[in-house]
C-alpha cells in the first residue's frame, strides 16, 4: 500500500511496526527492547534502539540513535517536519533530546509511569516555557509494545533466580 494514501491511524501502526522490529533486534542482543524511527515526508530517515550495554554508554537510547542518523540523513541538527516513533514514552534525557532537535510529533506505543517524560510524570515535550513544542499521540500498538516490555523484563528476573 502506498503510505501517503494511508490515514493517520494506518501510518502511525506501520512506522511503530518498524520500531517494534528495532526493539526486538535490541532484545536480541539483551538491550531493553526499545525501538525507534524518524520520519520525514513519509519516508524512514533515521533508526535507533537501546544499545547501552553494547555501547557502555548511557546516552544509547533508540531515540538519541535515530535522531542522530536523521541528523546525519538531512545533513543538519533541525528535524523540522520529522515525527520519531517509539515503542516506550520518551525519558527526560530523550524528551530534551526532542524538544532540541525540533521533531514536530512523538508518536510512543506504551506509558513510562517511572520516567515518562510525554505526560506520565511530566510533559516535557509541551511546556510552553520552552522554545519549542511537540504534538504527542500515545497508546500506538500499546499492547504489542508492553508484552516485549513485560517479557523482557519477566525473562531477566527469571535468570537472575
Amino acid at each position: 500500500m502506498d503510505r501517503s494514501k494511508m490515514n493517520d491511524t494506518q501510518k502511525y501502526q506501520y512506522y511503530m511496526e518498524e520500531a517494534l522490529s528495532l526493539a526486538r533486534e535490541a532484545e536480541k542482543l539483551e538491550e531493553v527492547p526499545i525501538g525507534a524511527v524518524v520520519v520525514k515526508n513519509d519516508r524512514i530517515i533515521g533508526r535507533g534502539y537501546n544499545r547501552r550495554e553494547i555501547d557502555k554508554n548511557p546516552l544509547a537510547h533508540a531515540e538519541i540513535m535515530a535522531i542522530q542518523m536523521a541528523s546525519q540523513t538531512l545533513g543538519g541538527w533541525r528535524l523540522e517536519g520529522c515525527e520519531l516513533y517509539v515503542t516506550l514514552e520518551p525519558c527526560p534525557m530523550c524528551a530534551g533530546a526532542i524538544v532540541q532537535s525540533r521533531v514536530e510529533r512523538v508518536i510512543y506505543g506504551t506509558e513510562d509511569p517511572k520516567a515518562g517524560y510525554a505526560g506520565s510524570l511530566y510533559n516535557l515535550l509541551q511546556d510552553q516555557r520552552l522554545n519549542h513544542q511537540t504534538e504527542i499521540v500515545s497508546g500506538v500498538l500499546q499492547q504489542e509494545c508492553q508484552e516485549i516490555l513485560k517479557n523482557f523484563f519477566r525473562k531477566l528476573r527469571s535468570r537472575k533466580k
